[in-house]
């Protein structure tokens, strides 16, 4: 009997003990609390199979920036279920919480407008797909290929290597030109030849360049173009279209060409010429270099007395 004493005296401190924990579990916050942290992992695994749904199903049939966008604003509104069901457990009004989250998204949006305006103008270019991810554009005075295009911006790398983030307002409102939308680009080579040449020479000196580089088409055909007297010079522009992967090689070889064709042939390239006239018009003021007379310091002088 004295050694069975101990044992009840523990038994009832351990019944004492466990009776609070006991209550917690039976009370109402308990079941509250575990209502919630269910509607979470059960929210969570039901967000996770849906983001793998949408990348097994529409990741192939939309562009980059359009899965993007979607698959970013069905994980945001994801969350704020997930969020609304687990404060509705948890006993708060959830109107309360709405209205909080009101106030604070109208401060939020007074002190980032221009951010908004961003996130606005990037879900117009995601959607209007005037360029993609690769393509190299022209905005303003930059030009470079296309690295990415953000919910806040367009990131460019200019041909220099360098890193150009360009606010998506901007695009919006700044003409933009799509270098390489399309599969065909014609170089324009202005060349500017001496007014003693004669053009329908030159114009089949230069078909003929453009007939030797492989790289050229002839579907489209050159064109040549004489577009206007210069200062010193007949203009006269040179158009052959190429692939737009071959734009680069097809510019520099057929700039060689020319020059190599116009020197085979004796065409001049001229440069800029200055007469002075004394009052005829046909003949120019004549300038006569006579011998050098003086010191090293070039100032002439007549003979020194003897």
């Amino acid at each position: 009997m004295l050694n069975q004493t101990p044992l009840i005296f523990l038994a009832n401190g351990l019944n004492e003990m466990m009776e609070p924990v006991a209550v917690f579990f039976q009370s109402a916050i308990f079941i509250q609390v575990a209502y919630s942290l269910l509607a979470l992992i059960i929210g969570v695994v039901a967000l996770r199979a849906v983001a793998r749904f949408m990348e097994f199903n529409f990741k192939d049939r939309l562009t980059p920036q359009q899965f993007m966008i979607i698959s970013k604003a069905v994980f945001w509104m994801g969350w704020l279920v997930i969020i609304l069901t687990v404060v509705n457990n948890l006993g708060l009004k959830i109107s309360t919480v709405l209205g909080a989250a009101g106030i604070l998204g109208v401060a939020i949006g007074f002190a980032a407008q221009t951010s908004a305006s961003n996130l606005i103008s990037g879900i117009f270019l995601i959607f209007e797909r005037p360029f993609k991810v690769g393509d190299i554009i022209q905005v303003g005075d930059t030009t470079g290929a296309v690295v990415s295009v953000d919910l806040l911006s367009v990131k460019i790398r200019k041909f220099d290597n360098c890193y150009v983030r360009i606010p998506n307002e901007m695009i919006i409102k700044t003409q933009v030109s799509n270098i390489t939308n399309f599969p065909l680009r014609r170089v324009d080579i202005n060349v500017g030849i001496a007014y003693k040449e004669d053009l329908e020479r030159v114009r089949k000196v230069l078909l003929e360049v453009a007939e030797e580089f492989p790289k050229a088409l002839t579907d489209p055909p050159p064109v040549v173009v004489f577009t206007g007297f210069g200062d010193s010079s007949q203009n006269i522009l040179f158009g052959v279209w190429a692939m737009k992967t071959d734009f680069l090689d097809v510019r520099n070889g057929l700039t060689y060409g020319i020059k190599k064709a116009f020197d085979r042939n004796g065409i001049e390239i001229p440069f800029p010429h200055l007469s002075i006239y004394t009052g005829e018009v046909t003949k120019p003021f004549p300038v006569e270099m006579g011998p050098r007379v003086g010191g090293d310091n070039g100032v002439s002088g007549g003979s020194n007395p003897s």
